[in-house]
């Protein structure tokens, strides 16, 4: 399981850094949305901040590492939780699977050499599955092994499904704030072009009035 551990420390750390980044590095607000307006215009800086703040991506990150599911569930998008538990409930039973299939090889191929080398434990061949009697020791051998590297695999895809669960609630919450509102406005523009030096068609993106 030590390629299991090295992963799980490593999202630790990495799930670490990305929290203490999101909130140290501040929300950069310009000179021309904190003025403030009268009329029907809003403030688009005090907008997202409040959005920001009343949505953190910092507590969807921290929920979903703590129980998967529940910084969806915080970010109101109950349709992934299927799909969360779907492909952590099929991890989690075909590591079970190979967990116990690398048992009864285990111990059916101690029985057999210890039968074979020792002359002892013949008492313990009756308890050897009816599937496994047949086998050779180097065929238990060789399935003991195969299962301890399925378990391994399985275990490590699980800690990154784990993994995947926080990116797509912290992802989703930081798009809550984001601002889909009418002020957005994007056009093209025929003409010339400051930014490419040429004529041609632009894409303009305008932000506010």
């Amino acid at each position: 399981m030590r390629i299991a551990s090295v992963i799980i420390f490593s999202l630790i750390i990495l799930t670490s850094s990305c929290l203490y980044a999101q909130e140290k590095v501040p929300v950069a607000v310009s000179a021309k949305d904190s003025i403030p307006v009268t009329g029907k215009k809003k403030n688009i800086g005090s907008r997202y901040d409040s959005l920001s703040k009343a949505h953190s991506p910092r507590k969807a990150a921290i929920r979903s590492a703590l129980l998967p599911g529940l910084g969806q569930i915080y970010n109101k998008k109950y349709w992934k939780l299927p799909i969360v538990y779907g492909a952590l409930g099929t991890c989690a039973g075909i590591f079970i699977y190979n967990l116990g299939n690398y048992k009864d090889t285990k111990f059916a191929y101690r029985v057999k050499y210890n039968m074979r080398v020792f002359r002892t434990d013949s008492a313990s061949f009756v308890n050897i599955k009816d599937n496994l009697k047949p086998l050779s020791e180097e065929s238990l051998k060789f399935y003991r092994n195969q299962f301890r590297r399925d378990i391994d695999y399985s275990a490590l895809v699980f800690i990154l499904l784990w993994g995947l669960n926080v990116v797509d609630a912290t992802v989703d919450a930081h798009l809550k704030s984001f601002d889909v509102s009418p002020d957005l406005s994007l056009r093209i523009k025929p003409g010339y072009s400051d930014l490419a030096r040429t004529n041609g068609l632009s894409l303009i993106l305008k932000i506010g009035k």
